[in-house]
């Protein structure tokens, strides 16, 4: 009877909320990942490091086996190698990303097989190359995740050599990309280190746009107001400080918040309203961490 008790329970811990959101986000930046792998990568050969480019390379080689099923392959090896020299803790984080990535891959080659590029343009077809797997990327990683693959090598060699994981992973991926310049020419070798130095701004640039969050500052006659505004209409918290005007020598309180962007005009246009002498300075914050926020 207590095994039947506790069965809901142990249920609902892996089906609450949190948990979904994080499964859904991170399928979604596998998709995004996968479809840029599928219809931009493997058809113009951009094979610009990780498993999909080591895969897309293998494909050649062994014309009967598609990417998706030589990225199993090769993303099971390579957890094979992290379960040997990494210890199961720190693979078993990847292990879904990399099994998952590989299986949505394989979908779109048996649900859409593509034989040619969409376009004759490759200029164009490296941009969505570029910016797909990159948004797929930066969502995984702002989860605090992984997807896997290169990754892995990256960790093995940051542990037995002096390299460290951002330059064992850039090295591992440069040479994936000289690789496929030999097999498929210098122009397709170039556009894949192009691509692979773009991705790195691109993943960035996107985690920052994820994270980011605006600074407000403000001084007004009626502190009281906007704090009551931010507090019971905006939900959020703040902390005013005591200072004085440089020129006036008044004593003055500064109110400073941090919020969306949507709740930033909100707080602008109610004191737009209710005190048009304020003064407000916003600022761009590329990472909050605490309360309301992302965790510590």
């Amino acid at each position: 009877m207590q095994t039947d008790e506790k069965t809901p329970q142990s249920r609902s811990r892996w089906l609450n909320r949190p948990r979904l959101t994080w499964l859904l986000l991170q399928n979604c930046g596998l998709i995004l990942l996968a479809a840029g792998i599928h219809f931009f990568k493997a058809p113009n050969h951009f094979a610009m490091g990780g498993t999909s480019g080591l895969s897309i390379i293998a494909s050649t080689l062994v014309p009967g086996i598609d990417v998706g099923t030589f990225m199993f392959i090769v993303n099971g090896a390579l957890l094979l190698l992290g379960f040997i020299f990494l210890g199961k803790k720190i693979i078993g984080a990847t292990l879904y990303s990399s099994l998952m990535l590989s299986f949505f891959v394989w979908l779109l080659d048996r649900l859409w097989p593509m034989t040619a590029p969409f376009t004759g343009d490759t200029l164009l077809e490296l941009c969505y190359a570029v910016i797909l797997p990159a948004a797929g990327s930066a969502i995984i990683f702002n989860l605090g995740s992984t997807s896997g693959g290169t990754d892995i090598l990256a960790m093995i060699l940051a542990k037995y050599t002096s390299l460290e994981i951002g330059k064992a992973l850039l090295v591992s991926d440069f040479c994936i990309a000289l690789f496929a310049g030999g097999l498929y020419g210098v122009r397709t070798g170039l556009y894949c280190v192009l691509g692979l130095l773009a991705k790195a701004f691109v993943v960035d640039g996107v985690i920052d746009g994820i994270n980011s969050r605006k600074l407000v500052n403000i001084v007004c006659s009626d502190p009281e107001a906007v704090q009551h505004y931010i507090i019971r209409q905006l939900q959020r918290g703040a902390t005013v400080y005591q200072a004085s005007g440089a020129f006036s020598r008044k004593p003055e309180q500064v109110i400073s918040t941090v919020l969306t962007r949507r709740e930033a005009v909100l707080l602008r246009n109610f004191i737009r309203r209710t005190d048009p002498q304020a003064f407000i300075t916003i600022v761009n914050s590329s990472e909050t961490i605490g309360k309301n926020f992302r965790a510590i």
